[in-house]
C-alpha cells in the first residue's frame, strides 16, 4: 500500500490503513521516528558523496593554484613578496597582543603582551594618507602646537601617513638607536602599506621600538633611548 506524504515522494508505508487506502484518510501527523525515516529516504547518499567529491576537487584545485603561484614567484625571484602577503593576511586575522603604557623613553610606548619571534609582522602603521605638500603644512602646524612631526611617516615620494589624530597603537612606538623592530613598505592589492617587523625575539612586556630615521637638520631633537648606541639626537 502507498500513502501520500505531501512532498512528491512515495515510500512503503509502515502503517496499516483502516480504509485500505492512504488517499482516503487524508494527511496525518508523522511522529519523530517516521520523520527521521522519511528524511533518510529523500536524501540519497549519492548526493552526499557527490558534494563531498566536489568540495575535495575544489580544495585540490585551490592548492594547485597556490602551488603554481609560488613556483612562478620563485622563478621571478619574488618569494619575499609572497611571504609578505602571507604574513600580512595572518596579521589581519590574528593580531599580535600589544598594549600602550608609560615608557621610560618618552611618554607613552607600545609593549608586547606575547612573545614575538624575529622577522614577524608586528603591526601596520595606520593613519590618514595625505600628499607631501599637505604633510609639510601639517608639520608646521604640529610644531607650533608642540606636537612635532613624530606621527608623520613618509610612505613614498608623494605620500605621507599622518597618524597624529587618527590611527592605531602603532603611533605609540618610540624611537630607539638600537631598536628591536624596523619599518618596511609593502604593496598589498595595489596599495602601499607601512608594516612594522620584528628584528629579533621580543619578550613579553618588552617595549617595541624602531629607528625613526629622521633627516639631518640644524634644529636637533634630543634622543632619550639611552642605549649604548644612542646617537643623542633623532635628527
Amino acid at each position: 500500500m502507498l500513502r501520500y506524504i505531501g512532498l512528491g515522494k512515495r515510500k512503503k508505508s509502515t502503517r496499516v490503513h483502516k480504509t485500505g487506502c492512504a488517499r482516503t484518510e487524508g494527511f496525518y501527523k508523522l511522529d519523530v521516528k517516521e520523520k527521521i525515516q522519511h528524511a533518510e529516504s529523500v536524501t540519497p547518499h549519492s548526493t552526499n558523496l557527490e558534494d563531498a567529491n566536489k568540495a575535495k576537487n575544489i580544495a585540490q584545485s585551490n592548492r594547485e593554484i597556490r602551488s603554481n603561484q609560488r613556483r612562478l614567484l620563485t622563478a621571478f625571484g619574488e618569494t619575499e613578496v609572497m611571504s609578505d602577503l602571507f604574513k600580512f593576511n595572518q596579521l589581519k586575522f590574528r593580531r599580535k597582543h600589544l598594549k600602550f603604557a608609560r615608557s621610560r623613553i618618552h611618554n607613552w610606548g607600545l609593549f608586547a603582551l606575547e612573545p614575538i619571534a624575529a622577522d614577524e609582522m608586528v603591526i601596520e602603521y595606520v593613519g590618514q594618507k595625505v600628499r607631501q605638500v599637505i604633510g609639510d603644512v601639517r608639520e608646521e602646524k604640529y610644531t607650533k602646537m608642540g606636537i612635532g612631526s613624530s606621527y608623520l611617516f613618509r610612505l613614498d615620494h608623494d605620500t605621507v601617513i599622518d597618524a597624529t589624530t587618527m590611527g592605531n597603537f602603532s603611533r605609540f612606538i618610540n624611537h630607539s638607536c638600537n631598536p628591536n623592530c624596523y619599518a618596511k613598505v609593502i604593496t598589498v592589492e595595489g596599495q602601499k602599506k607601512i608594516v612594522i617587523y620584528s628584528k629579533q625575539q621580543i619578550n613579553v612586556n618588552e617595549e617595541i621600538t624602531y629607528d625613526y630615521k629622521f633627516p639631518l637638520e640644524d634644529d636637533k631633537i634630543p634622543c632619550l633611548c639611552y642605549t649604548p648606541q644612542c646617537r643623542r639626537y633623532l635628527n
